[in-house]
């Protein structure tokens, strides 16, 4: 590069570059996921789905935890375990899920941040949603929880849903 030409940017020129570069205000939703310790003969940890709907409009993955450690990336072939993710929102997610995948967890509290517009987070403006959180395992059984919340005109809301036996305690913030 041709060090001919010098660009000096001065302090008020250079904080307005870099606060135009990130929102102040970004919406981010907080979710907690308790998976609860279970007295079984043989435990294997669950796979899990948490999506996003709201009516008139399509689902949303939000995240997806599945054994990503198999060989092959075997562990998709289980994804449709998770039956009522399967048939809303995960048949036609390309597998792996890119973007949303994580492990699965242990027993206990799993906290997960979203950022709308990173990932598959989306904003999610003035409305009605449903959270929805899917739980499946090996040699076990399957639970949904779902947790109605509604988003405000200043973007934030707050809900909770639990469990019986795969999943706990649920809860979510969303927070500008």
């Amino acid at each position: 590069m041709d060090s001919k030409y010098k660009l000096t940017l001065g302090g008020a020129l250079l904080g307005a570059f870099t606060t135009a570069a990130v929102p102040a205000t970004a919406q981010t939703m907080d979710v907690s996921v308790t998976i609860p310790r279970l007295t079984v003969a043989e435990y294997h940890k669950p796979y899990v789905a948490l999506w996003i709907e709201q009516a008139g409009k399509p689902a949303r993955t939000i995240n997806v935890w599945y054994d990503t450690g198999k060989k092959n990336n075997a562990g998709i072939k289980w994804l449709r375990d998770m039956r009522q993710w399967w048939r809303t929102v995960g048949r036609t997610t390309p597998t792996p899920p890119n973007g949303v995948t994580g492990a699965t967890r242990a027993p206990g509290a799993a906290k997960i941040s979203f950022t709308a517009g990173k990932g598959a987070m989306p904003a999610l403006t003035a409305g009605s949603y449903t959270l929805v959180v899917e739980a499946a395992r090996e040699g076990g059984g399957r639970e949904v929880v779902k947790v109605p919340f509604t988003v405000s005109a200043a973007g934030t809301a707050k809900g909770s849903g639990k469990g019986s036996f795969e999943l706990g305690a649920v809860s979510l913030t969303v927070r500008r």
